[in-house]
């Protein structure tokens, strides 16, 4: 498999996706779900003809462009060699990937931090370390299941502590939420692979940075803000976090610290249903009050889709590059049933 304008070849076994054997051999191509939805992987085949998809939403490759020679790499199998022409990519990032690990961990924690948002803590058993980068994620076993449900690490490192952090969301019918709420307890033990994802800090100290957030998307924003907080990156940086009421407002104590380590660091909650003495109103609303340019700016958007969906189009608007725009859409298996449909956290 060689992948262009890049000049990277991989080995890739007809029964791996194209996306995961690249991901296994460390190299960091562009993704988002792996489930065939997001259109992050879409990618166009230069030469080579003979593969098969597994299932994917038409939204993410309608049948034209399928005709046309485009394939998603996250669903792709390939049983001949290919040129795969990137259509969306960072050449540092891919060459920076991480091979893909196993590991298995015991729960330390499951704290609530809001009614339906609860902070879990994992310790990793022998090797205790697993290496990724802030703002990544990994995909996590559901118990007596073939499942499993991605949920990104709110913390920077497991180098030292040997542990993972998650803020992960409670959500009815959700297969790893309503088991995390119901049925697990610390001392039981998870299967663990990764990491995945590219929802990570690039390197652009000239630009002004924009988080914006909204329920479990607290934990990859919350990583990549303590990674800068320990690195010392001193970045113009404001972090919109969209809530319905207070009680649905999570760490807020540290990230008041973070505005006092971080000085050019601000943080703004809103409220969208209920009246208090700061921001009031759908987040997006929010920023496009008190934001009249971003021009040059690098923003992350990580949150449930409607969200994201509105988010996206609204910062081009204000003049971001839309290839400085960097997201996470968490989508949720609410009505569980529709094999498309994600756990609420997953990508």
């Amino acid at each position: 498999m060689r992948f262009e304008p890049v000049g990277i070849e991989i080995e890739v076994d007809e029964d791996q996706t194209i996306l995961r054997a690249a991901a296994e051999q460390g190299v960091m191509l562009m993704h988002g779900c792996k489930e065939g939805q997001c259109a992050s992987c879409k990618s166009f085949v230069l030469d080579g003809e003979d593969i098969d998809l597994d299932r994917y939403s038409t939204f993410a490759l309608p049948e034209y462009e399928l005709d046309e020679g485009y394939t998603l790499l996250c669903r792709a199998h390939a049983f001949e060699d290919l040129t795969i022409e990137l259509l969306n990519y960072d050449e540092d990032m891919i060459r920076s990937g991480l091979p893909i690990q196993e590991r298995t961990a015991e729960v330390v924690a499951i704290t609530p931090v809001t009614h339906d948002l609860r902070h879990l803590v994992l310790k990793l058993s022998e090797p205790g370390e697993l290496k990724f980068f802030p703002g990544q994620y990994v995909d996590i076993s559901v118990p007596d299941t073939e499942a499993t449900r991605s949920f990104s690490m709110a913390n920077t490192s497991s180098r030292e502590s040997g542990q993972l952090e998650f803020v992960i969301k409670v959500y009815p019918g959700g297969m790893f939420s309503e088991f995390l709420d119901q049925r697990l307890r610390v001392g039981d033990r998870l299967d663990l692979t990764g990491p995945f994802g590219v929802f990570t800090l690039r390197d652009n100290p000239d630009a002004r940075l924009v988080f914006l957030g909204g329920g479990a998307g607290m934990a990859p924003i919350l990583a990549l803000l303590r990674s800068m907080a320990e690195r010392g990156i001193d970045r113009p940086t404001t972090f919109y976090y969209g809530s319905r009421t207070q009680l649905d407002l999570c760490f807020e104590e540290e990230l008041r610290e973070l505005e006092q380590r971080l000085p050019r660091f601000r943080y703004v909650p809103a409220l969208s249903e209920e009246e208090w003495d700061g921001e009031s109103g759908l987040i997006t609303d929010v920023v496009r009050r008190l934001e009249p340019s971003l021009t040059g700016a690098d923003a992350y958007v990580c949150g449930p889709p409607p969200m994201v969906e509105a988010a996206i189009p609204l910062l081009e608007r204000l003049g971001v590059a839309t290839k400085h725009i960097y997201y996470d859409k968490f989508t949720t298996t609410g009505d569980a049933g529709d094999s498309e449909v994600l756990e609420a956290g997953s990508r």
